[in-house]
Order: C-alpha cells, then sequence, then structure tokens
C-alpha cells in the first residue's frame, strides 16, 4: 500500500473526483448501469487526461483496502468532501460503483468532449490554469493592488512556471475555441474568478487574445 508524509495528498485525485459531487449537492446519484451527473462530469474532464482516471482507481483500491473507519487514514478521510449516499448504500458501496464506471472508461476511452462546460466545477477542472490566473490576479480587489492590467500580467509572469505558462496558453485557446458567444464567454470567465471588467475600450475575446500572445512570447515579449 502507499503511502504520504502529508494527509491530503495521499487520496489527492479521489479529493478532486469527489468535489465534483460536493458541486453536485453532496449525492452519490450514479448506478451500476449509468453515471450521474457529478461522475459524467469527472469523465469528461479525465477523458483529456486517462492518467487521471487511472490514478483515482489506484487511490480507490487504496482506500478500500484500508477502510474508511481506519486510523491508519483517518486524516486524509476527514479532508474529504462530506457526499451522502442513497438510503441502503454505504460510502464504500458508492466508491466501487464509481471505480467500476472508471474502469470500464479507462477500457472504453470516448473522445474528449468538444464543447464548453457549463457546472462551476468542471469550467475550473477544464481550464485550472486559466481559473488560477483570473481569480489570482483580477479579483473584486485589482485596483487595491494594481495600477494596470499589464501590470497584473507581468505579476503573474514573474512568478509563473514555464509548465504553468503553457498550460495557461492552452487553457485561453480552448475556451476562445469553446465558447462561441461573448456571453458564453463572460460567463465563462467570471466562473473562473474574473471580478473585473477588461480594459476600457477592449472586450473580453480581444483581451484575452492579448494575454495569450504576451504569455506565448515570454519572455521574448
Amino acid at each position: 500500500m502507499s503511502s504520504s508524509p502529508e494527509p491530503g495528498y495521499r487520496f489527492y485525485e479521489v479529493q478532486d473526483l469527489l468535489a465534483a459531487y460536493a458541486a453536485h449537492d453532496y449525492a452519490f446519484t450514479d448506478t451500476p448501469e449509468a453515471p450521474g451527473p457529478a461522475l459524467s462530469a469527472y469523465l469528461r474532464i479525465v477523458s483529456r487526461d486517462p492518467r487521471r482516471a487511472a490514478t483515482a482507481v489506484q487511490q480507490l483500491d487504496d482506500l478500500l483496502l484500508a477502510g474508511l473507519q481506519s486510523s491508519e487514514i483517518e486524516d486524509d478521510v476527514e479532508l474529504f468532501p462530506k457526499i451522502e449516499p442513497p438510503a441502503g448504500r454505504s460510502v464504500e458501496d458508492c466508491l466501487r460503483v464509481i471505480r467500476a464506471h472508471l474502469v470500464r472508461r479507462l477500457e472504453n476511452p470516448v473522445p474528449a468532449a468538444q464543447s464548453l462546460p457549463t457546472g462551476r466545477w468542471e469550467v475550473r477542472e477544464r481550464f485550472p490554469e486559466l481559473n488560477q490566473f483570473l481569480g489570482s490576479y483580477f479579483h473584486q480587489d485589482f485596483f487595491d493592488e494594481y495600477a494596470s492590467y499589464g501590470e497584473a500580467v507581468d505579476d503573474y509572469l514573474a512568478g509563473a512556471s514555464e509548465d504553468d505558462r503553457e498550460q495557461l496558453v492552452r487553457d485561453i485557446s480552448g475556451l476562445l475555441t469553446l465558447a462561441g458567444t461573448d456571453k458564453e464567454l463572460k460567463q465563462a470567465v467570471s466562473i473562473l474568478g474574473m471580478e473585473v471588467s477588461p480594459p476600457a475600450g477592449t472586450g473580453i475575446r480581444r483581451w484575452l487574445g492579448d494575454v495569450h500572445g504576451l504569455v506565448s512570447r515570454y519572455p521574448e515579449a
């Protein structure tokens, strides 16, 4: 059985998985035949990176082998969202149903969805670095912290790793492609944490395109 020095790290993918359920009223609604809305959202996300599904299966096996009541993992389990199983079923029963669906998807992969997600959890999982960028730099206190939009972008670039920048470029490209209307785009960036309007005279689509160019060219820009 694997182990980790810090509670919360050992089952990090299970925590992400259960966060999808927390975003859908904290309820297990899956059946052995079909996933419910929460698991369907998670499956759409991991269809882009099947390694996450494989990690979730491994961690679920580890979790179920130890037992949810085990003192060995009680600190980790305490960090999980408190999901409610349906009457007559235990949490372990529900986790086994989830595992079966994950294994089935790994054995029979489907193409990643080419549509814009709408649920808050799924949007943030689909565009993780854009969520970090907008939520951390363009929040409601933006004007108290920065003199300009360019200053905030420079602040991000100064601390971002190459992997972070590459992910942000992919996220912006993906969002601009999938959001067919400005209304969809505005809704998505709001979910992703942007609480200010784009610079005066610049629409959100154009501004994101400008950010994409700056980040793509960094540090040459």
